[in-house]
């Protein structure tokens, strides 16, 4: 979060695997009802309905305004943003972003759905929160995760920018984006969960837990048995390869470009990609795009003033 003029800046990165603030990150999957939650933790209340979250993910859809459950968890990504520093009223601009090549065509029915509200009241943990959103903007992903390391980016650089539901791809020649050459792809990290879990089932006859996998993609193992890791191991290589040949497609050359991999997805090809390493630059921050959100805003804030 950051401060201009009395206004709090906020990043959010609306992932379809995590909701994403500078200093927080919740699972979007997303239980709605009338009636308050047994169970305390991650509980907005808004519009007369509880939102609990943080168990699972959410389904990809192409159009991120489609139902309400984005803007519920842009709420309650504020609320965690302002609890941080004990703050329960404030003037905020929230700072988003769309993957690259939907930015052009979606940006302002998001900005729209996302500034329905200039005034919000409403409950999060029990605590009242009385918002004004004072103005959205909305960014490439990709872009917002590496714009801190701009400088570094002489020559030809490739960004990948690996999500739960989207591969983003664009490339960054000396420090300056290629607004031609940014792509998407619908290869997210999710479609290697799925592939991963399926293969257990068809070998085994299993059901195995999502948590299990993500074990796996964030530290290269899990507490399982060998052949199950095994069978998961397998599946995630073949998920690398798939995003390679999508790399490749786009004329990924490492002998020609600097990579940068960001996003959930950084970790998985760190650990389990068969790929010149010596070349790739792996973001690990997973907050990082959201960070960049609240840089890329506070820079056009203080140009306005200035």
């Amino acid at each position: 979060m950051q401060d201009f003029n009395n206004i709090k800046i906020i990043g959010i990165d609306h992932g379809y695997g995590n909701i994403k603030t500078a200093n927080t990150v919740t699972p979007t999957g997303v239980f709605v009802s009338d009636t308050e939650p047994t169970f305390d933790g991650n509980i907005l209340f808004y519009n007369d309905k509880y939102y609990r979250f943080g168990e699972g993910h959410k389904s990809f859809i192409s159009d991120k305004t489609e139902d309400e459950d984005f803007y519920a968890a842009t709420l309650m990504s504020i609320a965690r943003e302002l609890s941080r520093e004990n703050i329960t009223e404030a003037n905020v601009h929230i700072a988003a972003g769309l993957p690259l090549t939907w930015v052009s065509a979606q940006k302002e029915n998001f900005r729209n759905y996302l500034l329905r509200n200039e005034n919000v009241v409403f409950v999060y943990n029990k605590q009242t929160y009385v918002i004004h959103i004072t103005s959205c903007s909305i960014h490439p992903q990709g872009y917002a995760a590496v714009v801190d390391r701009l400088r570094e980016m002489s020559g030809v650089n490739m960004v990948a920018d690996i999500g739960n539901g989207t591969i983003n791809i664009m490339y960054i020649t000396d420090r300056k984006p290629v607004e031609s050459k940014c792509y998407t792809e619908k290869m997210g990290v999710n479609q290697c969960m799925i592939n991963a879990q399926n293969a257990v089932m068809n070998s085994f006859g299993a059901k195995i837990d999502s948590s299990i996998i993500e074990r796996f993609f964030r530290y290269g193992k899990a507490d399982i048995s060998e052949r199950y890791r095994d069978c998961i191991v397998s599946e995630i290589k073949k998920y690398t390869e798939c995003v390679l040949e999508i790399l490749e497609k786009y004329e990924y050359n490492s002998d020609l470009m600097k990579l940068y991999i960001t996003g959930g997805g950084a970790n998985i090809m760190r650990n389990f990609a068969d790929m010149d390493k010596s070349r790739v630059v792996f973001v690990d921050d997973i907050c990082a795009a959201a960070k960049g959100y609240e840089i890329i805003a506070a820079q056009v804030f203080r140009r306005r003033a200035s």
